[in-house]
C-alpha cells in the first residue's frame, strides 16, 4: 500500500525544548501514556510547549498534554489510527493518583483524559476513567477537565458514570461522516452509538460537549454537511476539523489532502450556519489542540461570551 506525499502545508517541526524534554521526563518516571505520542500527532511540540499555531492561542504558558488512560494496546481496531490493538493487561490501580499528580508537576490548568477502548473489561473501564477525574479534582478543583471517552457501546450507565465523575468539557468523536464508519472505524463503533452518546451528555449534565471529524477519507461536502446538522441535533457545542494522515502503510490510504481554505470554509459553515460555540479547523488539527482548550478555558473560566472569546483567539487579541 503506497502513502501519498505531503503537501507544503503539513510540514511540522520535530519536537524539542526544555519544555517538552521535562513533561516527557515526567510522564516517564510515572510510567503514563499520552495519545500525543501514541497517535503519532502532529502538534506534540508546540501543545507541550504552551503555544498553538492559531493566532492569540498561546503565548508559551503552560501547555498541554492528552494523557491516554488503561494503557497503551487498544481492544479495537479502527483503521486509521496508530495505537496497537490487543494484547490487554490489568489496569493499573495507582494510575488515577499518578496523572493527578503529574498534573501538578507540569503545572497543567487544563487537562485532557482519553483512552483506549477497553472492551475487555466489565465496565469497559468507565470506572477507572471516572476516578481518574475525581483524583484530579479533588487534588485542585480549580483545574478545568476535558475527557475524551470511547463509546463504552452506547450503554447510558456507563456515560453517566463518566458524567457524574464532574468533568468540565465531554468529548467523543464521531470521526466521519455516516457513510464511512467503515472502514475508517472498527465495526464495533458506529454513527448513531456516536450521536447517542453525544446526546445522552447534552440531557443529562451542564458540560460542554465536543467532537471531532477527520478529512480527507473519501467524504463528500454533503455528507459533512449532514454530520455537522446530526451533531447539532445530538446538542454538540464544539467540533474540529483536521486532516487525515495515514501512520503506516498498513493503515487507511489518504483520499485526499484538503486544502487549509477548505478547512477555514467548514469552520465558518459550523459556526455561522450551525451555530457551534467554537470550530477549530486546520490541516494539522486534532481533536484534543490547545486553541479550542483555550477557547473552552476563557469562556469557563473567564465567564467571557462565546463570539467575543473565539474572535479574540483568532485576531491575537489577550485574554
Amino acid at each position: 500500500m503506497s502513502r501519498s506525499r505531503k503537501p507544503d502545508w503539513l510540514k511540522s517541526r520535530p519536537p524539542s525544548g526544555e519544555r517538552f524534554t521535562e513533561i516527557k521526563r515526567i510522564l516517564r518516571e510515572r510510567d503514563l501514556n499520552t495519545v500525543c505520542e501514541e497517535a503519532n500527532c502532529p502538534n506534540l511540540g508546540e501543545c507541550w510547549s504552551g503555544s498553538a499555531s492559531a493566532p492569540g492561542a498561546g503565548d508559551g504558558g503552560h501547555g498541554t498534554a492528552t494523557f491516554m488512560l488503561m494503557g497503551d494496546r487498544c481492544s479495537r481496531g479502527c483503521n486509521f489510527c496508530d495505537v496497537e490493538t490487543g494484547g490487554m493487561e490489568p489496569l493499573d490501580p495507582d494510575e488515577p493518583r499518578q496523572v493527578a499528580e503529574a498534573v501538578a508537576e507540569i503545572g497543567l490548568d487544563y487537562v485532557v483524559l482519553t483512552s483506549v477502548d477497553r472492551d475487555d473489561l466489565p465496565d469497559q473501564g468507565a470506572g477507572h476513567f471516572a476516578e481518574t477525574i475525581r483524583a484530579i479534582k479533588e487534588r485542585d478543583s480549580s483545574i478545568l477537565v476535558e475527557c475524551l471517552v470511547p463509546d463504552f457501546r452506547g450503554e447510558p450507565d456507563l456515560v453517566r458514570e463518566i458524567l457524574d465523575a464532574g468533568p468540565d468539557v465531554f468529548a467523543h468523536n464521531v470521526e466521519t461522516v455516516d457513510r464511512l464508519q467503515w472502514p475508517v472505524r472498527d465495526r464495533r463503533a458506529g454513527y448513531e452509538q456516536t450521536l447517542s452518546v453525544l446526546s445522552q451528555a447534552d440531557r443529562e449534565s451542564d458540560v460542554y460537549t465536543k467532537t471531532s471529524l477527520m478529512l480527507g477519507v473519501g467524504e463528500y461536502a454533503h455528507e459533512v454537511y449532514q454530520t455537522l446538522s446530526d451533531l447539532r441535533q445530538a446538542g454538540v457545542d464544539v467540533v474540529t476539523f483536521g486532516q487525515y494522515l495515514q501512520p503506516s502503510r498498513s493503515h487507511l490510504e489518504v483520499s485526499e489532502f484538503v486544502h487549509p481554505d477548505a478547512f477555514d470554509t467548514w469552520r465558518r459553515v459550523a459556526e455561522e450556519e450551525f451555530d457551534f460555540l467554537y470550530c477549530a479547523s486546520g490541516p494539522m488539527v486534532r481533536s484534543s489542540y490547545r486553541a479550542g482548550e483555550l477557547f473552552v478555558e476563557a469562556v469557563l473560566r473567564d465567564g467571557d461570551d462565546p463570539v467575543e472569546a473565539r474572535e479574540r483567539l483568532r485576531t491575537g487579541g489577550n485574554r
